[in-house]
């Protein structure tokens, strides 16, 4: 049974940074792309970025330059660094996880929050 585990998020400042983690079980993680989405309060989910199996990276437009997605398949992590960090980055981010035949899975989600 596939668990992703969300830790890191909380209250910053704008400009400030924030390292999200999220710890994978039940998974051969390295074979699984796995990604960061987030849900701001009455939008819909969108993809923040992704990190394939494969080596490659994506990044939503509004967040290039100012977050890196990284992983340690050693230690089942993957990482979400953000910096400079804006008001409109306020939401729930979710870990993810995808394979071909396995689905996506979420993780419980953290609450990031930029804010003065």
């Amino acid at each position: 049974q596939v668990q992703l585990v969300e830790s890191g998020g909380g209250l910053v400042q704008p400009g400030g940074s924030l390292r999200l983690s999220c710890a994978a079980s039940g998974i051969i993680f390295s074979s699984y792309d796995m990604g960061w989405y987030r849900q701001a309060a009455g939008k819909q989910r969108e993809l923040v970025a992704d990190f394939t199996s494969l080596g490659s990276t994506v990044y939503a437009d509004s967040v290039r330059g100012r977050f890196t997605i990284s992983r340690d398949n050693a230690k089942n992590t993957v990482y979400l660094q953000m910096n400079s960090l804006k008001p409109e980055d306020t939401a729930v981010y979710y870990c993810s996880s995808w394979k071909w035949g396995s689905g996506l899975n979420w993780g419980q989600g953290t609450q990031v929050t930029v804010s003065s």
